[in-house]
């Protein structure tokens, strides 16, 4: 395999990737027999534990009795669904995918079949799959305040054509006056605005009440259609994701990731006449996959749903999240390092600095080197995370049981480290 790895992100170099031996509830342990204790999630969808056994028993007991696939639709279909509208009341009609690109693909195609537009208004910070024409960003990294006016755009590495460019407008979050200058250029073009309501890779940074209602009514008013993607903030943040936070729905949002407690699950949907739009009519837009909606799935996400609506999963999993930031604060206080969080209990960020960043280009001003270099501390303490401040820390039902001595005795340890390592 190229690098030695299955997917890029998860080569750390060629001494510190790591490889995986089993994971159970909230812990992981490697193939040297080091155990963590787990704040990566596999990037958020384990939101219950890893190896629940109510979901397990589920999937086990629908391939033993049904089966996994036949190309056709299932009961389980319509059971799943009628679990996710009574969860979203924004969802009046879905389709279900098999990961977040493809059901940012879905909404993205719908939506210009919908409109009869070709542009796409995307925020930085934001994360939509690794398909073409989602993989140009800014270059926040490179970019300097004092010298340019706004990062340049790159594409996520090379062979990206120059082509897939020409439809996207990228856009800071929380800036009015932005959002105003796209829409005044080629609102007439465009057929959606996409965004994560709080950003799940770039450190849980969330729209503001007005930024949001401002994507609403702009959109409203200019014939374009508001897509969430909600692939890590659905069925994670609340039971009706972040727009039951916000109290504004969108007219498509992509789920994922939580949906299945990391099954290989994913849907997009929304209003009922936007949705209907895919259908096999000259106009009509096409979706499909061999893998849609087969039962291993479903059944998982049968389950993981269930669980979710019908018991107290949220306020175990918030508690958590709040207890393991106050712990954290508590260490960074006692080393003296500046820090804010940002985004919901379950799935919060870290900034070292004096301000909550209110977008990408804030997050630039933070010490995410500190942050970095306690976070390999860390790791090496036990306690599993991303090493990049980018990416929120995930919490799942089954860090209640975690030990919060322990936890903060590690952080403490692993910033005095940090510290020290820094005045040699």
């Amino acid at each position: 395999m190229p690098l030695g790895v299955a997917d890029s992100y998860r080569y750390w170099g060629e001494e510190n990737s790591v490889f995986v031996k089993s994971m159970k509830g909230c812990t992981i342990t490697d193939s040297e027999d080091r155990l963590y204790v787990d704040f990566r999630l596999a990037y958020g969808p384990i939101i219950l534990g890893y190896r629940d056994n109510r979901v397990d028993q589920e999937v086990i007991r629908t391939i033993t009795e049904t089966g996994t696939i036949s190309g056709f639709s299932t009961e389980l279909d319509s059971e799943v669904v009628t679990l996710v509208k009574q969860m979203c009341p924004n969802i009046e009609k879905m389709r279900f995918s098999n990961s977040g690109t493809e059901a940012v693909i879905g909404a993205v195609r719908t939506a210009r079949g919908f409109t009869g537009r070709d542009k796409i208004v995307v925020v930085e910070g934001g994360f939509h799959g690794l398909y073409d024409e989602m993989m140009w960003k800014s270059d926040v990294d490179n970019w300097d305040s004092e010298k340019d006016a706004a990062p340049e755009i790159k594409s996520f590495g090379s062979g990206i054509p120059a082509s897939t460019r020409e439809h996207l407008e990228t856009v800071p979050l929380n800036d009015f006056a932005s959002i105003d200058e796209v829409f005044s250029r080629v609102g007439r073009d465009v057929a959606a605005v996409v965004i994560e309501p709080i950003l799940g890779n770039c450190g849980s940074i969330a729209s503001s009440q007005e930024y949001l209602q401002k994507l609403r009514d702009i959109c409203d008013i200019n014939g374009a259609l508001l897509i969430m993607d909600e692939v890590k903030t659905g069925f994670r943040v609340a039971k009706g994701g972040a727009q039951e936070l916000y109290g504004i729905r969108a007219d498509l949002t992509t789920y994922a990731k939580a949906i299945g407690n990391g099954y290989p699950v994913a849907a997009f949907g929304g209003r009922a006449d936007v949705m209907d739009v895919i259908n096999f009519s000259e106009s009509g837009v096409i979706h499909g996959g061999t893998y849609t909606a087969n039962m291993i799935a479903l059944s998982a996400a049968k389950a993981t749903l269930t669980i979710l609506n019908e018991t107290n999963a949220y306020t175990t999993i918030n508690k958590a999240g709040a207890d393991i930031q106050n712990a954290l604060s508590r260490v960074f206080d006692k080393h003296g390092i500046e820090h804010k969080f940002a985004g919901p209990d379950s799935m919060f960020g870290v900034h070292f600095g004096s301000a909550v960043p209110q977008n990408y280009r804030d997050w630039k001003k933070t010490n995410s080197d500190l942050y970095t270099e306690f976070a390999h501390r860390l790791i090496a303490n036990g306690v599993m995370l991303e090493p990049d401040s980018r990416e929120p820390w995930f919490i799942c039902e089954a860090h209640k049981s975690i030990d919060m001595e322990w936890l903060e005795s590690m952080a403490d340890k692993s910033m005095a480290e940090t510290l020290s390592a820094r005045t040699r």
